[in-house]
């Protein structure tokens, strides 16, 4: 007989169902995944070796947890993986409004039913999917919310007096009995509010205006918050956190590799999207060093971390504005320019706090100086450091570019250039064609191009030559001959 189909407790006890805490349900199911070698946690890059086995251990040890770090670290994302631990099914009293066990039940509505119905008491079906709760906490957020209060009009309606404890109307907490219950950024919880769950995490005791009720409840807590909450916003308070069995660092993504494995999976109906826009892969790592350079940048608060969602939407920025420049063009297929970069400024001003001397700056401007110090990381992880000044017999092998530059004196590369203008215009500079074949010949020959508006940039940011944002396109100059101009 499939288990769905049980209507009754009576049937239910013949089928030999046995009846597990949530607990004890997810130590189970990741039992079983771990031995059959599955992934406990799918889609999740960078945690492998750090905040999923411990995340695991948790689990296996039957605790609370305490998800401890910086935004865009994909922490709701992880306690939201937890419903794929739960059992596709369980069983509740029909009518529960607190999902109670048919074999422990524990409001006053079950324990009535069971007792004039016994094995006829019907039960339902709760699937796996509708066992997740949460709550992002907030100051206004009340002990009636999240505990319960008396309802007056329940009152009325039944003919109760406030005495009787069917008058109560259940908060979320009860009403996610036998769930997963996440409460995002605890320490904006008033520590009032945090008082309130000592005992749910404790002793199961719930009070609600002056009712002791006891209601053991059947819950797996999992809280979410961040370092700088601690000190700006609010805190912990100690007691609460003694209860919470486990407390887990997450953290941002180590290499390039591990962001665009991230990027690439949260962006992929994007790409499909714009299948027409091709993206080099030294774009993709250029991309990603721009969220590795803000996080490090003086002008910005480290304390507030630089969300994963940074390069997320800086992609689907990059895509959309080469898409855009590509219907102007008429062009059906475009690639990716390094002047497409300047889209995805508003991607990064939203993204990123900055501390009083940012501020000064301006936050474009902050923006505009991360996407530079990112393309001249990635320009010297494979070609020469550049330097100012060169000694006598040194070979420099820039100098073939600085020299053509001071002899045209003048190049462009407008937005208003179809991908063949582009290109014919990058090929007129011999000696950048020379630099790629001799350090990087195994590039593939559509990425090429790209990686010689790379090679531009990094000169001019290592004031080899000079660059101005024509508003419509990048006009590159011979650095003295600019200055020269200027005089």
């Amino acid at each position: 007989m499939k288990i769905e189909n049980i209507k009754t407790f009576g049937e239910l006890k013949e089928s030999g169902y046995e009846s597990k805490s949530i607990k004890d349900e997810l130590r189970r199911n990741l039992l079983q995944k771990i031995m059959k070698k599955e992934p406990s946690f799918v889609g999740i890059h960078g945690y492998e070796l750090t905040v999923i086995p411990e995340l695991e251990h948790a689990i296996l040890s039957k605790h609370n947890i305490n998800l401890l770090g910086l935004r865009g670290q994909a922490k709701t994302r992880l306690a939201r993986q937890m419903v794929g631990l739960l059992d596709e099914y369980i069983p509740i009293v029909e009518g529960s409004e607190i999902n109670d066990d048919p074999f422990k039940p524990i409001s006053r509505y079950a324990k009535n039913l069971m007792m004039e119905k016994g094995d006829n008491t019907p039960i339902s079906w709760l699937h796996r999917d509708d066992r997740f709760f949460e709550k992002l906490a907030t100051p206004d957020v009340t002990v009636a919310d999240i505990i319960g209060d008396v309802d007056p009009i329940k009152a009325a309606n039944l003919k109760l007096s406030y005495a009787d404890d069917r008058v109560i109307h259940f908060g979320m907490i009860p009403r996610s009995n036998r769930c997963i219950f996440v409460i995002n950024e605890l320490p904006d919880l008033q520590p009032r509010i945090q008082v309130a769950l000592f005992n749910i995490l404790q002793e199961g005791d719930v009070q609600i205006r002056g009712f002791a009720v006891r209601l053991p409840l059947d819950i797996q807590f999992v809280f979410t918050a961040n370092p700088e909450d601690y000190t700006n916003r609010g805190s912990i308070v100690t007691p609460l956190k003694d209860r919470i069995g486990s407390q887990i660092l997450t953290h941002y993504p180590e290499d390039i590799e591990t962001a665009r494995s991230i990027t690439d999976q949260e962006t992929a109906e994007a790409s499909r999207t714009k299948s027409n826009i091709y993206v080099p892969d030294l774009a993709k790592d250029i991309l990603e060093q721009i969220s590795f350079e803000a996080r490090e940048n003086v002008f910005i608060d480290s304390k507030s971390g630089v969300s994963a969602r940074m390069s997320i939407t800086a992609f689907e920025n990059l895509l959309s504005t080469a898409e855009r420049r590509a219907l102007q063009n008429g062009d059906e297929k475009t690639t990716v320019r390094l002047g497409d970069f300047v889209g995805i400024i508003p991607a990064i001003t939203g993204k990123v706090e900055l501390v009083y001397e940012g501020e000064q700056e301006g936050v474009s401007q902050v923006a505009q100086q991360l996407i530079a110090d990112a393309v001249s990381s990635i320009f010297f992880e494979k070609f020469p450091k550049i330097e100012k000044l060169t000694k006598q017999g040194d070979v420099d092998p820039y100098v073939e570019i600085v020299a053509w530059f001071f002899e045209e004196n003048d190049f462009e590369l407008l937005d208003s250039f179809t991908d063949e203008d582009y290109q014919n215009a990058l090929d007129r500079i011999i000696p950048l064609q020379q630099l790629v074949e001799k350090y990087q010949p195994e590039i593939p020959k559509k990425d090429k191009y790209f990686l010689k508006e790379v090679i531009l940039w990094a000169l001019s940011e290592n004031k080899k030559l000079s660059k101005f944002s024509l508003g419509n396109g990048t006009h590159f100059r011979d650095l003295y001959g600019s200055y020269i101009d200027g005089l």
